[in-house]
């Protein structure tokens, strides 16, 4: 592993390409954080959902919040054994995190009438406003994750598990509507192939 370290933290491009990901990636947040507090401004009332209409509402907490940190405390783990990745995984989750604060603040419709509670204390009310619905990415991230690491077969099931895991919690918990969950699959995969020619030099090397 310690190998797989020196060999790519002594090549200049690849420490440059790293920092200016970091860069966009805080940019992204950024973003994310005046979409979210635009969404809360002007959200609007709840609609009706065919699948949530039929849905009964689930506890999952657990999943939704806690879930989360595990997830990305995973993935940042994952990076760690696998640091070719690195660059181009960074880049392509802060075009998702910009692309979606860009969508979060074209149409304000309120969150599902029954939502479960979600406490206001936890890290994922931190990043999240409750009115940050379109697109899920609880759904999306994982799936998008899913095709950068897809020749590692165990990896690539891993993350497309999760996105099963992630996209049925936030429709039994109301807290998506099943538009936010499935558009979040196409729309994640969008991302990816638009990010392998955008950084194609950091695809070349995550390939």
């Amino acid at each position: 592993m310690w190998k797989k370290h020196k060999l790519f933290w002594l090549q200049k491009p690849f420490i440059t390409s790293v920092v200016l990901g970091l860069g966009f990636f805080a940019v992204s947040l950024f973003a994310n954080y005046y979409a979210n507090l635009y969404t809360s401004i002007h959200a609007s009332n709840s609609v009706t959902d065919i699948l949530l209409d039929y849905l009964p509402v689930v506890d999952v907490h657990l999943i939704f919040s806690e879930g989360a940190v595990v997830f990305m405390l995973a993935l940042v783990g994952i990076l760690f054994f696998e640091p070719k990745y690195i660059p181009f995984t960074i880049k392509t989750i802060a075009v998702f995190i910009l692309i979606r604060s860009f969508f979060l603040i074209l149409t304000h419709i309120g969150p599902p009438a029954q939502e479960i509670y979600i406490d206001p204390a936890d890290f994922i009310s931190q990043i999240s406003s409750g009115n940050d619905l379109f697109f899920s990415s609880h759904t999306g991230l994982p799936f998008l994750m899913a095709f950068i690491f897809w020749k590692q077969k165990w990896l690539r099931y891993f993350f497309l598990v999760c996105a099963v895991i992630g996209g049925v919690a936030v429709l039994l918990g109301h807290l998506h509507y099943s538009i936010d969950v499935f558009s979040a699959l196409f729309i994640s995969f969008g991302l990816y192939s638009i990010s392998k020619h955008i950084f194609k030099a950091d695809y070349q090397i995550a390939a």
